[in-house]
This record gives structure tokens, sequence and C-alpha cells, in this order.
């Protein structure tokens, strides 16, 4: 395998961290004390899930966390699983869209942050796993 330059290091670290926090924040939402402190809009999020974005969200963050600790050990395979949170992160997406666009009464941050920027962070992160595999840094 070909050296790799520094910020393939510093991006996979990045992303490990990203989705290990969506991680635990998955685990939280599984806890009905936890998710009775959130704020009401948030918990129409939650509650109101039904089982195929739940299934989404995990697809998301753990083949996400998995995804980049197989980046940061230069496995291609790493390719599948962020393309599989990919799908994951499009699976919950639609669901937080509907949310979004009911009466809930999110601001323009929470839509950004639950719509805009783990779509952005997971279609950035499948991307450079296939330019990490074209330029021969995993494999």
């Amino acid at each position: 395998m070909v050296r790799v330059h520094w910020s393939f290091w510093a991006i996979s670290v990045f992303g490990l961290i990203w989705n290990g926090l969506a991680s635990v924040n998955f685990f939280l939402q599984m806890n009905a004390d936890m998710v009775a402190s959130f704020p009401e809009t948030h918990r129409a999020i939650i509650v109101g899930r039904p089982l195929w974005a739940t299934a989404g969200f995990a697809i998301a963050v753990f083949g996400g966390a998995l995804g980049c600790l197989l980046l940061l050990l230069r496995k291609s395979a790493a390719e599948y699983l962020l393309i599989a949170s990919l799908l994951g992160v499009v699976l919950t997406m639609v669901h937080s869209i509907r949310i979004a666009g009911s009466t809930a009464g999110f601001s323009p941050f929470e839509v950004f942050m639950m719509i805009v920027l783990p779509l952005v962070v997971a279609v950035f992160l499948f991307w450079y796993a296939m330019r990490a595999g074209r330029k021969g840094w995993i494999g």
C-alpha cells in the first residue's frame, strides 16, 4: 500500500469520533427515561419513529463507526460500510423530513443539524473512502 497523506488519518479519526458520538446518541434514544428529559420537539422524532427509520439510524451510526475504524486500519471494506451508512442516513432523513415538515416547530438550526449535516458528513466519508481506494491508501 501507498503511504497516506496526514489528512487521511485526521479525516478517519474525525469520522470515527462523529459516528462514535452518534452511536452513543442512538443508545441514549433507546432509554425511555432519557427520552423523557428531551424537549418536546426531539421526543416527537424519537417516540413516533417507525421501525424502518430506527433501523436506518442504527445502520447509519454503527456502519459509519465501523467503516471509519476500517479506514483507520486501511481496509477496503470501509467503502461498503460507509455506503451502507449513507443509505441508513437517507432512510433516517425520510422520517426526519416528515417530522420537520410537520407542526413540531423546529428551528432552522435544528433542521440543519438533524437533516443536512449528517447527510453531508455521510456523503463526504463515503466519497473519501472511494478516493482512498483509488489512491491505494486502503486495500
